[in-house]
């Protein structure tokens, strides 16, 4: 079983470790996060030149027609960066839904634009209950004439601030089956009646609140299937928890190489910490994880890429991809000590953004269930 990656896909892996560590350096990064728009408009366009956006769509919406898993490279690489952008909010919850359900006018119409990175798209999913699940989907869309009218509240909408357009799911029929009437709507952001607050949160990723205060969208703007879009939720949510996988490894493995490396500078007692047995084991049980995470990441990218049914291998991923990385970035700070909790050390960056890509589409508590359901129990 050959688990290397292609040429071509170690090509992409290093062309984008070698444009991240250039432009987006850590000092680079503190200032993005501080930023109001938490990103880099000029590093995204460059981004975007390098065709980035598009790499996963078709060639005849402006993309580079290549796969989920060619992708999966790319986002490590950017998690191992650390790299704050709306790229994971505008192609994986908003360009490969588009081009998931939308009909073909949609498509035409928004996918050159996300792969050319002039827009940027974002999805509204998650409300008060923070669940992701049918149940907690309460903001409704009401039939008016040819519109729909969406009144309510999105929380935790990554990047709406700045996003062009929102991917909105809404309950357009009550029914005593939760995944029954919902749909996703694709909402212009700029529409009267939508008003959003940017959250604090541990990440500083910029996430929203958005509140839909009787916002007409054109019947037209259905994405999908009207009262049946859950299924294409559930899809969404699995191609998101596997991209946030994704992110976290590359995060791992700069975390397990920066401590490797200063387990070999660090003396102590006239040695380096790293000659201490304590220490050895720390840092192979951090090796252990991160490999062990990367494994059962990429093969719920290739099952994905391939069209093949991968609910259970998805929810393995996530859930131990969660807690693997709690797990690193504990030891981390176990062996780097006082100056790895310094703001002035690149750790917090990451151990920021573990914790934050822990509960994001789902827990490892949710995930377990899955895995449970798929074994049928």
């Amino acid at each position: 079983m050959n688990l290397a990656l292609s040429e071509e896909q170690e090509m992409l892996k290093q062309a984008a470790r070698d444009f991240l560590s250039e432009k987006c350096p850590k000092t680079a990064l503190k200032e993005m996060e501080e930023s109001q728009e938490g990103y880099s408009p000029p590093l995204w366009r460059e981004m975007a030149e390098l065709g980035w956006m598009g790499l996963v769509f078709p060639e005849k919406y402006g993309g580079a027609g290549m796969s989920f898993l060619d992708l999966a490279v790319l986002l490590e690489e950017m998690g191992r960066a650390a790299l704050p952008s709306p790229y994971f909010s505008s192609i994986i919850l908003g360009g490969l839904t588009i081009l998931d359900i939308a009909n073909e006018g949609k498509k035409q119409e928004y996918l050159p634009q996300i792969a050319s990175g002039e827009i940027v798209f974002t999805l509204a999913l998650t409300e008060a209950d923070a669940r992701y699940e049918a149940w907690s989907i309460k903001v409704k869309a009401t039939a008016d004439g040819d519109n729909y009218i969406i009144s309510g509240t999105k929380l935790f909408v990554p990047d709406a601030h700045i996003a062009d357009y929102l991917l909105c799911v809404a309950r357009t029929k009550e029914s005593a089956k939760a995944e029954d009437g919902i749909t996703i709507f694709l909402v212009d952001a700029k529409s009267p009646g939508i008003n959003c607050t940017v959250l604090k949160t541990i990440a500083n990723d910029k996430l929203g609140e958005v509140v839909f205060d009787q916002v007409k969208v054109p019947e037209g703007n259905i994405l999908g299937e009207k009262d049946r879009g859950w299924p294409a939720v559930e899809r969404i949510m699995q191609r998101a928890a596997v991209a946030k996988c994704c992110e976290t490894v590359g995060g791992m493995q700069q975390v397990l190489e920066m401590t490797v490396d200063y387990a070999k500078e660090r003396k102590q007692f006239g040695r380096p910490i790293g000659s201490f047995q304590a220490i050895q084991h720390y840092l192979s049980n951090m090796a252990t994880d991160v490999d062990g995470s990367r494994f059962v990441t990429y093969q719920a990218a290739w099952m994905l890429s391939q069209g093949l049914p991968c609910r259970k291998e998805v929810a393995v991923a996530k859930a131990w991809t969660g807690e693997a990385s709690e797990r690193v970035v504990a030891l981390a700070h176990q062996i780097h000590g006082a100056i790895g909790v310094t703001m002035d050390h690149d750790l917090h960056f990451y151990t920021r953004r573990a914790s934050a890509a822990q509960v994001t589409f789902g827990d490892a508590d949710f995930h377990r269930e899955i895995v449970a359901q798929e074994m049928g129990l």
